[in-house]
């Protein structure tokens, strides 16, 4: 596949990441676009300079920095975690000139924030547990890292195998993609992102709690169908209502979307 072809591949696949996670989330408030840039920043220095690459002629590099995908989804939810993972380390491998890499970088990455904020926020519901050193709240907070970046240790490999056929036209075979798998170096890359991740944010989920950064559970979306982003969206409808009439709330929870209805019962459900 020639240069010109690769990077229209990526730009296809970074568009279509970004329409499914546009669809899922609905909407991204500054907090989370944030995060979402600083993590994606971190998830780029982490690998850029701080890496061992090509270990034992496997292609695989040791580095931390899927340890910010893992992160964001466990501070936020998987979808920002897929896009800091997939936008910082997609970054990384365009610098060095690979835009082949990038391609599967960006759809591996998103993979790994996905399964972590599937299994933190609706296995194990984290955002509703109390922060904790120990017990149940400790192990929700490991198995939910390890998930996504244990599953890497299966899907980089063998996504890596059609990347060289059809990407780079190269000769692969299943074997090889299973003796990556079995050498072992992304094993232990993905063992050390999930402690790292596991610290970091048993250290930073408080302090961000504190100071209001992160997602509190419901985001009202709208009113009576009508898009609200602020308190004043909401007033505005009020006020065009009465007691006794109804009020549709749309509400996103989680990745999910519904409807609450509220009826206007006296005059001070209308200040």
């Amino acid at each position: 596949m020639s240069t010109t072809a690769m990077w229209l591949l990526l730009t296809v696949v970074a568009i279509l990441v970004l329409f499914v996670s546009v669809l899922y989330k609905k909407k991204f408030s500054v907090q989370e676009v944030t995060i979402i840039g600083v993590m994606a920043a971190l998830s780029f220095v982490a690998y850029e300079f701080f890496r061992i690459p090509n270990v034992l002629g496997t292609g695989s590099s040791f580095h931390l920095g899927n340890t910010f995908t893992a992160l964001t989804a466990l501070l936020l939810d998987g979808v920002s975690g897929g896009l800091a993972g997939a936008i910082g380390l997609a970054l990384a491998d365009i610098f060095a000139g690979d835009p082949g890499y990038a391609i599967t970088t960006f759809v591996l990455k998103f993979i790994i924030g996905v399964i972590c904020g599937l299994v933190a926020h609706k296995a194990f519901k984290l955002r509703d547990q109390k922060p904790s050193g120990q017990g149940r709240y400790l192990i929700s907070v490991i198995v939910s890292a390890a998930s996504g970046l244990l599953a890497n240790v299966i899907t980089d490999p063998f996504l890596g195998y059609f990347r060289n056929i059809y990407i780079f036209g190269q000769e692969a075979t299943l074997a090889s993609a299973v003796a990556k798998i079995t050498s072992g170096v992304t094993l232990v890359n993905s063992l050390l992102s999930t402690v790292c991740a596991v610290v970091l944010y048993l250290a930073l989920r408080p302090a961000l709690d504190a100071a209001g950064l992160l997602p509190k559970g419901d985001i009202i979306t709208a009113v009576n169908g009508n898009p609200a982003s602020a308190t004043s969206d909401i007033l505005t409808v009020k006020n065009t209502l009465s007691v006794g009439d109804t009020i549709t709330f749309t509400i996103w929870r989680d990745g999910e979307t519904f409807d609450v209805d509220v009826t206007l019962v006296d005059e001070n459900d209308l200040k």
